[in-house]
């Protein structure tokens, strides 16, 4: 057999791959993952009704179903926007701890329970502003530091019963030394020795100080780095340590981002010597109109009509993850095919072998980041020689997607005959643009559900009184807070109607990952109202300073949510009134007085239609033919002028029926 593969490469009729554990293995294999958070991705995904929302979490990690992942990487939220909301901290203040804040809780909870063995990484984007002292900064205290994230890893076990297998420093930020290795001395008094650190979640140059450091490369269990176009540095390889894209993808998730998902997930190994592989974002549950709208592994942004989309990108990732699991073993021979593409193969080391192939082209699998060179890839026929261990098998099951490329219909995750293996020998007719899953076992499966419900818009109407004695959630259904964070509040202070409201409670401005805006906003509705009526019961809690605000066409959320324009109805409890074009105040269309004090209740009504608004206080007129000069359309809004306390109660919002 020997002989015939020698031949068959010498008389050039095709090229032969040798499959073969002969001589050990390459390196262990640690799975396939996603993120929840940077920031808020999972936001409307908590409101979907059942049982939409649990098919959703079935496709996303229910093994041998969907996407069947083997890692969730969740935010440790720190009340800062981190790329398409806030998310809560659970110590918004340094005597505060609350572990039942926002969704993560849950989203992990509803991960272990579909795969108990599914490993968990918590990760900060940002730091509640007390951890700095002062300064937007969290390295100077680093046991203070250590301190909050050990906390939220010993609340994870107390509170929800979540083991933490992994913990980052500062997502894509600039990492520092000392607080590693008090990070790594803190776990490890406490018992927690089994949590590896990830580091540093950026590129891959703290490699270069853990070579000439044996603390910090103690310390560190995983290198991670961030979108590495599936290269690494030497410095990385030569520790030895396992090597991650610990955020990979970013990328839309239609058959190009598809295609670019199917690409690195090989090609992160084979050129990379990267073991894992980790996509920003889980599932794209967050308005559109936000940064990177539509990036997840699929899409799930209607939770008020139960509308959601199965995106390729989910059964590409099965390819791989039906197949594998975390401890099994890469072989040595992985590569580049002849005439483009890549395979790879792994092993249990107990005799089973699954064998993912690519095939894409460039312009059908390119990343949103980085730059991908150009390469071509061309139609071919591949034979592969199973040696070692796999020397007696007599066929693999065979699992086939086809992107959609030009008038070529898609298919994904089709279960194909069974291919024969003759004397060790098999070959494989490789068209552009596809993936193929040969294995020995026979578990995978394409997991369905009947088509969940049309598409429908936001509701014209929507109102929400907030009268949740035990809310779920700590947040109120489909608002996304952009700054600030607003949160579910007993005001036991008032015994009538406003005992259950929804209010702002961050005072004091976090450690941001990017441009916080100095105003609290959370945004609501659908992005495409023009002509709508926002009202809203207002209550400031700040004397002397306070103040408040409706909003509608607000046409910026996200890491820029500082620059939104719109109509802001604003008042101020020292008895005045503005009416701004943005949210910073700076372009102002109306001020005067209103006779607003604090610690009192009043309504707020914004009607914005055509090129006119006005606005009521407590049903009353008080300003009239506002010219709305800005955006034309946007979201309806609420929020606060500063970081501080404000509750809201008996929201409204109504679209007019004659926007498009």
């Amino acid at each position: 057999m020997w002989l015939l593969w020698a031949l068959l490469c010498v008389q050039g009729v095709r090229a032969v791959y040798e499959l073969s554990d002969r001589g050990g293995w390459g390196r262990q294999f640690d799975g396939i993952g996603a993120v929840s958070g940077g920031g808020a991705t999972s936001r409307l995904l908590v409101n979907y009704a059942e049982p939409y929302r649990s098919q959703i979490l079935d496709y996303l990690f229910k093994p041998n179903f969907g996407a069947s992942l083997h890692i969730f990487k969740v935010e440790i939220g720190g009340d800062a926007q981190t790329t398409d909301g806030t998310e809560p901290s659970h110590m918004h203040y340094p005597d505060d701890q609350n572990y039942f804040r926002g969704y993560e809780w849950w989203l992990m909870k509803e991960a272990k329970k579909r795969n108990p063995d599914i490993k968990l990484v918590g990760l900060p984007w940002a730091f509640p502003g007390w951890i700095g002292y002062g300064k937007n900064w969290p390295y100077d205290f680093p046991d203070v530091t250590a301190y909050y994230v050990v906390s939220w890893i010993i609340g994870a076990k107390q509170y929800h019963d979540l083991d933490i297998d992994y913990v980052g420093i500062w997502n894509e930020r600039a990492f520092d030394v000392p607080y590693i290795k008090v990070l790594r001395n803190t776990l490890d008094r406490l018992g927690l020795h089994n949590i590896g650190i990830i580091a540093a979640d950026g590129n891959w140059e703290i490699a270069s100080e853990m070579v000439i450091d044996p603390y910090l490369y103690d310390a560190v269990q995983i290198i991670g780095a961030h979108y590495p176009g599936t290269l690494t540095v030497e410095d990385a390889i030569s520790t030895g340590k396992q090597l991650w894209a610990s955020e990979d993808y970013s990328t839309f998730n239609d058959e190009v981002g598809g295609g670019c998902w199917a690409r690195i997930l090989n090609q992160n190994y084979v050129n990379g010597n990267i073991t894992s592989t980790i996509s920003w974002n889980l599932v794209a549950s967050y308005y559109e109109q936000l940064p990177f709208g539509l990036e997840g592994l699929m899409t799930a942004k209607e939770p008020w009509s139960g509308n959601y989309i199965v995106s390729s990108p989910i059964w590409i990732t099965a390819h791989t993850t039906q197949f594998t699991q975390p401890g099994w073993y890469y072989l040595r021979t992985v590569g580049h095919l002849e005439n483009g593409g890549t395979y790879v193969a792994l092993t249990d080391r107990k005799g089973n072998i699954t064998i993912i192939i690519e095939t894409m082209s460039h312009d059908n699998s390119i990343c949103i980041r980085p730059p991908l060179p150009k390469f071509n890839v061309s139609a071919q026929n591949a034979t592969f020689k199973l040696d070692g261990s796999f020397n007696d098998l007599k066929s693999l099951q065979v699992w086939y997607s086809k992107l959609c490329t030009n008038a070529t219909k898609p298919a994904l995750f089709t279960k194909k005959s069974a291919i024969p293996v003759t004397g060790g020998l098999f070959t494989v007719e490789l068209g552009v643009d596809e993936v193929y899953t040969l294995t020995t076992l026979t578990t995978g499966q394409k997991g369905s559900y009947p088509k969940p419900p049309e598409s429908q818009p936001f509701p014209r109407k929507y109102m929400d009184d907030f009268n949740v004695r035990n809310p779920p959630f700590s947040e109120a259904p489909y608002f996304a807070d952009q700054s600030g964070v607003f949160e579910y509040f007993t005001n036991t202070s008032d015994p009538g109607e406003h005992v259950f409201t929804f209010r702002q409670v961050l005072t004091q401005r976090p450690i941001t990952w990017v441009s916080d805006a100095s105003q609290a906003i959370s945004v609501i509705g659908d992005y495409s109202w023009s002509n709508v009526m926002v009202t809203c019961d207002i209550y400031i809690e700040t004397p002397g300073t306070g103040s408040a605000f409706i909003a509608a066409r607000v046409n910026q959320g996200g890491s820029l949510s500082n620059l939104a324009k719109g109509i802001y109805f604003w008042v101020f409890v020292d008895g005045t009134y503005k009416v701004t074009g943005d949210l910073e105040g700076k372009i102002v269309l109306r001020k005067g007085l209103a006779g607003v004090r604090a610690r009192q209740w009043h309504t707020l009504t914004l009607h914005v239609k055509g090129f006119s608004a006005y606005g009521l206080l407590n049903g009353n007129p008080l300003w009239t033919g506002v010219l709305t000069l800005g955006p034309v359309h946007g979201w309806t809004a609420i929020g606060t002028g500063s970081f501080e306390f404000v509750q809201f109660d008996n929201f409204m919002v109504e679209a007019d029926v004659a926007d498009p």
